[in-house]
C-alpha cells in the first residue's frame, strides 16, 4: 500500500531529542514512516505509541514489542495514552499531511484527479461527508468555508452556484463539482484552485482546525518537562496555530503578565522555523508547503 514519502523525516526526529528509554508518541502514523525512525534510535525499554483514526494504515502496523498502534484520532490523545497506563511522555510528533495513499485512492474522493463519489472522510466511519458538506451546508456557511480555509476571493460566487445547481441536481461526485466550478476560476490555474476548494472541503469534513487544537491544549500536560514537540504543518491555519500555540499556549491573544511583567508560557521554541530543501521538494513534490516547528516543555 502506498504511503507518501516521509517529509522531513530526519529534522522532525531530531526535533524530539529521543533518549533510548523514552516514551514517544506519533499522532499521524500513515505509512509509518516517522515511526520507524522514532523506533531505531529507541533502546530495548524505550516505547512509541502512535495513532491513526484511518483504517487502512492499519496494514503499515510495525511488529515491534516496544510499539503500539491506536487506531483512533488523535484528539484523543491523552484518553487513550491514560488508557494504556501513561500520563506523561518525552516527545509527540506530528505530521499533519494527507498521505499520498488517501490522495492516490480514487474512491476516497480527496483528489481532484478522479471521478468519485464526494467523501473526504479521513475517519471512515465518521457522518459528515462531502457530499453533506456541498448538498446540505447552506450558501452562507459555503461561503465562509471557501474563504476561511481557501482563502478564495470568489467565495460568494462559489457557493450560490453550488446551491442553485444543486436545487435541480444533487452533486454527487468530483467530476460534477469540477465541471460546475472550473468556468468560475481564473483561466490557467483551475486546477490549482481546485486544489485549495477540495482542500477547504476537506478541512470542514474532518474538524482539522478543532482536533489540531485540541490535541495542541493536551500537549502541555502530557509533555514532561523538558519532553519536546516536533509539528509539521501544511497550509497557512495550521502552522499559525501551532506557532501561536508554542509561542504563547494561546491561539489568539497574548498571555497575562504577572505584577513584574513576567508572562508564564508552557513552551519554549527550539530553533527556528524548518523547511524542506530544494532537493526534498525535487523528489516529494508534496512536501512543498510543509513547515516544521519544534518546542521544548518548560
Amino acid at each position: 500500500m502506498e504511503y507518501h514519502n516521509p517529509v522531513l523525516l530526519k529534522e522532525s526526529v531530531d526535533g524530539l531529542d529521543v533518549k533510548p528509554d523514552g516514551i514517544y508518541v506519533d499522532v499521524t502514523f500513515g505509512g509509518g514512516g516517522h515511526s520507524r525512525e522514532i523506533l531505531k534510535r529507541l533502546g530495548p525499554d524505550g516505547k512509541l505509541f502512535a495513532f491513526d483514526q484511518d483504517k487502512d494504515a492499519l496494514e503499515n502496523k510495525i511488529d515491534d514489542k516496544r510499539f503500539t498502534l491506536i487506531n483512533e484520532n488523535f484528539r484523543f490523545v491523552k484518553r487513550f495514552l491514560r488508557f494504556y497506563g501513561v500520563k506523561q511522555v518525552d516527545g509527540i510528533l506530528g505530521d499533519f499531511g494527507v498521505s499520498s495513499h488517501q490522495f492516490n485512492e480514487a474512491e476516497r474522493g480527496f483528489s481532484t484527479r478522479f471521478d468519485a463519489k464526494l467523501d473526504m472522510r479521513m475517519n471512515q466511519g465518521s457522518g459528515l461527508s462531502a457530499y453533506e458538506v456541498i448538498n446540505e451546508y447552506d450558501e452562507e456557511r459555503l461561503k465562509k468555508l471557501f474563504y476561511e480555509y481557501a482563502d478564495l476571493k470568489n467565495a460568494p460566487k462559489l457557493a450560490r452556484t453550488i446551491v442553485t445547481e444543486r436545487k435541480n441536481n444533487p452533486i454527487e461526485t468530483s467530476e460534477q463539482l469540477n465541471d460546475l466550478l472550473k468556468p468560475l476560476l481564473f483561466k490557467g490555474k483551475e486546477n490549482k484552485i481546485l486544489a485549495q476548494i477540495y482542500q477547504a472541503i476537506r478541512i470542514e469534513v474532518n474538524q482539522e482546525i478543532e482536533v489540531l487544537k485540541e490535541f495542541l491544549m493536551q500537549t502541555e500536560e502530557i509533555l514532561k518537562p523538558g519532553g519536546r514537540l516536533s509539528l509539521i504543518s501544511y497550509h497557512s491555519l495550521e502552522d499559525r496555530l501551532v506557532k501561536r500555540y508554542i509561542r504563547s499556549g494561546l491561539f489568539e491573544g497574548e498571555p497575562e503578565k504577572d505584577m513584574y511583567g513576567n508572562v508564564s508560557v508552557p513552551f519554549k521554541k527550539v530553533g527556528g522555523l524548518v523547511v524542506p530543501t530544494k532537493e526534498e521538494i525535487e523528489k516529494n513534490n508534496r512536501a512543498r508547503s510543509a513547515k516544521l516547528r519544534i518546542a521544548k516543555k518548560l
